[in-house]
C-alpha cells in the first residue's frame, strides 16, 4: 500500500512512511484525510468584487445563530450571502427555523445545493437588494441573518428599512466601524443618516467584535455582530417620506447648522429662529428629527 502523493521529496519520506503505517492500522484516518482534501478541492473562491470574506469558524457561527430571538413567533429565517455555508450549517441544526438563503454568486449557489440538500428549493440565486420580500414570503414576518458582504452592508440595511413592516429582526456581521456607527446615539461624530433611520424603527444592539483571522480571506478590518429588533413604532408621528428626506438633507452637510443645511428644502430664514436650528444634525435624536419634520411639513403647507 503506497501513497505516491505523500512521497513528494526524500526530506519528508520518513514522515510519509509513518503516516502510511498509521493509515494501515486506522482506515478511518484515510477516510478523514480524503474528506479533508476533497473539501479543499471542492470549495468556492472568495470574489473581491462581491466583497466576500467567508467565515470559517463554527464557534463564531454558533454565537451568531444564538443571537437570534425570533420575536412575535417568527419562523422564517433568511440568510444573506451564505458563501460556503458555515453559518447555514448551524442554522439547519434548528428545525424550529424555516431557513432560506439568498446568494448572488453562482459558484456558491452550486456549492450550497450540493452540500446542503436540506435547503431543497429555498436557495434563492439572486441579488438581495432587488428581492421583493413581501411577495416572496407572502407578507409573513421574518428574521434576516448573515455575514453581510462588506461592500453592500449599508445598502442591505436600507433594504431592511424598506421592508421594516415585515423584517422583525436582523442579526448581521459587518465592518466594526459600520456597526459602531449604526449603534451610536446623538452627539457622536459617527452618528449619521442610517443611524437615525434605523433607530426610528429598530432597537440596535452591538453584540460582539470578530477578529479578521476567522475569515477566508481575512479582511483588513475588524468585524462586529449587531442585532436589530423591531420596536413598537409602526408609524412615525410625521410624514415618513418627508422624514427620510429631512434626515438625509440635514446630514448632507454635517458641519453646517440645521439653519443652513435645510435651505435646499426652501425654509425661509425668518422661520428658523428656534435654537434647534443652531445645532448640527449629529446632535439630534430620532424624536428631534420627528419634531423637525413636523415643523418642515407645516412650513411647506404655509408656503403652498
Amino acid at each position: 500500500m503506497h501513497f505516491p502523493a505523500l512521497l513528494v521529496t526524500s526530506q519528508f519520506r520518513g514522515r510519509a512512511l509513518a503516516l502510511e503505517a498509521t493509515l494501515k492500522k486506522n482506515p478511518l484516518y484515510l477516510s478523514l484525510l480524503c474528506t479533508h482534501f476533497y473539501k479543499r478541492m471542492d470549495s468556492v473562491k472568495a470574489k473581491k468584487h462581491l466583497g466576500q470574506h467567508f467565515l470559517n469558524d463554527p464557534n463564531i457561527a454558533r454565537n451568531i445563530v444564538e443571537a437570534l430571538r425570533l420575536p412575535d413567533g417568527v419562523k422564517e429565517v433568511l440568510e444573506i450571502g451564505p458563501g460556503m455555508g458555515v453559518l447555514t450549517q448551524t442554522l439547519l441544526q434548528h428545525p424550529e427555523y424555516r431557513t432560506s438563503v439568498v446568494e448572488i454568486d453562482r459558484d456558491s449557489v452550486a456549492y450550497l445545493g450540493k452540500h446542503y440538500p436540506a435547503l431543497e428549493d429555498r436557495i434563492y440565486s439572486q441579488d438581495f437588494l432587488k428581492m421583493d420580500l413581501a411577495k416572496l414570503y407572502d407578507g409573513q414576518p421574518l428574521t434576516i441573518i448573515g455575514n453581510f458582504p462588506y461592500n453592500i452592508s449599508s445598502q442591505i440595511y436600507f433594504q431592511v428599512l424598506a421592508h421594516r413592516q415585515q423584517v422583525r429582526e436582523c442579526v448581521g456581521m459587518i465592518q466594526k466601524e459600520v456597526a459602531d456607527r449604526l449603534a451610536e446615539g446623538p452627539g457622536s461624530k459617527t452618528y449619521g443618516i442610517l443611524s437615525v433611520l434605523l433607530q426610528a424603527f429598530y432597537t440596535i444592539e452591538y453584540l460582539f467584535t470578530v477578529p479578521p483571522h476567522v475569515f477566508s480571506p481575512p479582511p483588513k478590518v475588524q468585524s462586529a455582530v449587531i442585532r436589530l429588533t423591531r420596536n413598537k413604532t409602526e408609524q412615525l408621528a410625521c410624514d415618513e417620506k418627508l422624514f427620510f428626506k429631512v434626515v438625509k438633507q440635514a446630514f448632507s452637510t454635517r458641519r453646517k447648522t440645521l439653519r443652513n443645511a435645510l435651505k435646499p428644502l426652501g425654509m425661509p430664514p425668518e422661520a428658523t429662529t428656534d435654537p434647534i436650528f443652531d445645532k448640527r444634525a449629529e446632535q439630534l435624536s430620532v424624536a428631534d428629527f420627528v419634531g423637525l419634520t413636523q415643523w418642515v411639513e407645516d412650513q411647506l403647507k404655509i408656503k403652498n
